[in-house]
């Protein structure tokens, strides 16, 4: 008996499993690889605060989404040789992919219209430094061209102001400069090519929070993604940075998450329920109006009635007073038996006019007869040879209506 009891659950533990690799399918059949650096700890300039924090969300995000990252976390604080150590393994590692992401937040500048990402020892006099201390994007761009992937994403995080301006760079300007993007490739900026993007005062720089959030969304193409991003940025620093795309085109359709399976909405129905006589339980009177259409057109009944449902006790008040004249039990409920009768009220609906006599100069004998719901009232005042005749609705005074 134990040992059939195990063999079930160990089975139903398989199939559980077996299910739960199915549905991962989809979102793992890519082979993705990412790069991911962040650069804060810089020893001859200012550091930055937010960098090495953001490369770690993004690591911990990316991973999440499928991606395999070189060298299993996210690469923080390289000097240049570790920086072109991580750059080659990637290269290594993105034979074959579907998907290449290199990532970066740090330092940034561009000199000679070329990008550089600046590693923490880099410690530049003059322009020709720059090719020896710090690494150019365009390296990172051909370790991914001649890999096979369908889809290459550049984003760098990394246009912040230039740091050696007073040292040696000054020919080099603020932000980065726009790069063609390479067949199959996208290239994200934090903000437009050579303007200077914020760090951050809250752990995280405003573009890569928003990325963050952004590509866990489902459904959202790789398009639709930056775009979102781009926007969520604009918004976060009130217009003053504006994230921006360069891209070739790109075979296929690539979603960070895929879009997931819902059912198909299920279509309102258009009328209320017509209550056939048929479909009512043994006592109408029982059966309180939970539909919202009913209960409307039991208001609007009510009011044609001038049994009014806004008075300060509500509908309640409203439908005690109406049971009372139609002898019923005053419980104040809406209910189907209530509702029903009150369809059949329409012939009983109160009349009302005002007859001139025919000498008109004379003062009127006001003649006033409502009858409804079963019960009628009169009310006469006579003055000379005019008549009007008025209707009197249930519940109402005559000095109201005069």
């Amino acid at each position: 008996m134990c040992a059939r009891i195990f063999n079930r659950v160990v089975g139903l533990a398989a199939l559980a499993a077996a299910l739960l690799v199915a549905g991962a399918a989809p979102a793992s059949a890519e082979k993705r690889i990412a790069l991911v650096v962040g650069n804060s700890a810089y020893k001859n300039i200012t550091p930055l605060d937010n960098p090495s924090k953001d490369a770690s969300l993004m690591a911990e995000t990316l991973g999440a989404l499928g991606f395999t990252l070189v060298g299993g976390r996210a690469q923080l604080d390289l000097d240049k040789s570790a920086m072109d150590i991580a750059v080659q393994s990637f290269g290594r590692q993105v034979q074959g992919a579907d998907v290449a992401l290199f990532y970066y937040a740090g330092h940034g500048v561009q000199v000679a219209g070329s990008n550089y990402l600046v590693p923490v020892g880099a410690n530049p006099t003059r322009e020709a430094d720059v090719d020896f201390q710090m690494t150019d994007v365009n390296l990172v761009l051909r370790q991914m061209q001649g890999s096979g992937t369908r889809l290459n994403l550049v984003i760098l995080d990394a246009c912040r102001n230039n740091p050696f301006g007073s040292r040696g760079l000054r020919s080099s300007d603020g932000g980065l400069a726009q790069m063609r993007a390479p067949e199959g490739t996208l290239i994200s900026y934090a903000t437009q090519p050579g303007n200077v993007a914020q760090d951050g005062s809250d752990g995280h720089s405003p573009y890569t929070k928003a990325l963050a959030a952004t590509v866990r969304t489902a459904g959202l193409d790789v398009f639709q993604n930056f775009n979102q991003v781009g926007l969520a940025v604009k918004r976060a620093t009130s217009g003053a940075q504006q994230p921006w795309v360069s891209s070739s085109p790109i075979d296929g359709t690539f979603y960070f998450v895929p879009p997931t399976q819902s059912p198909p909405p299920q279509v309102a129905a258009m009328q209320p329920d017509p209550l056939p006589a048929d479909r009512l339980r043994a006592d109408p009177d029982r059966v309180p109006l939970r539909d919202a259409a009913l209960l409307s057109e039991l208001s609007e009944r009510l009011y044609e009635l001038n049994f009014d449902p806004d008075t300060p006790d509500g509908l309640t008040r409203a439908i005690t007073k109406l049971q009372q004249r139609i002898s019923m039990a005053p419980t104040g409920e809406a209910t189907e038996g209530l509702l029903l009768r009150m369809r059949k009220m329409e012939d009983l609906k109160p009349w009302g006019s005002i007859v001139y006599g025919p000498d008109s100069s004379k003062s009127p004998r006001v003649t006033s007869n409502s009858s409804g719901c079963g019960q009628s009232n009169s009310s006469t005042r006579e003055a000379g040879q005019g008549t009007v005749s008025l209707s009197l609705f249930p519940g109402q005074e005559l000095q109201r209506l005069l």
